[in-house]
């Protein structure tokens, strides 16, 4: 049931991109338990205008190669698994693709399950 929006610097190639999203959906199966098969991702590339991240904000040093991840998933994993997950992902990407773990910006939008329909014109969880 999550859907992923991942936001990055135009550029990237293509095994880039499929590698960022591989490396969230196996941090979702691993730590939030998401479904097999269930990979929704949209990565979108921007112009380095585009992507207004400030570069030092909780004194983190951030890139402009800083990557937004947004999850939408429903209500219930607990703290442990939320820290899981972005643990999961920061230091997957930075052993997969080289990303500074500062350059990871995760963030996480619950959901009541009724707000999903995956198709049909229903809504399958409610």
């Amino acid at each position: 049931m999550p859907f992923v929006r991942i936001d990055m610097v135009e550029g990237k190639p293509e095994t880039y991109r499929k590698t960022v999203g591989d490396t969230v959906y196996d941090a979702l199966r691993s730590a939030l338990n998401a479904p097999e098969n269930d990979k929704f991702i949209v990565i979108s590339e921007h112009s380095p205008a585009e992507m207004m991240i400030s570069p030092d904000y909780l004194n983190i040093q951030r890139s402009p190669n800083c990557i937004v991840i947004q999850v939408t998933l429903n209500t219930g994993r607990t703290l442990e698994m939320k820290k899981a997950f972005y643990h999961a992902v920061a230091y997957g990407l930075h052993e997969k693709v080289g990303l500074r773990l500062e350059d990871v910006f995760i963030s996480l939008v619950e959901v009541p399950k009724e707000n999903w329909s995956f198709g049909n014109g229903e809504a399958q969880y409610a």
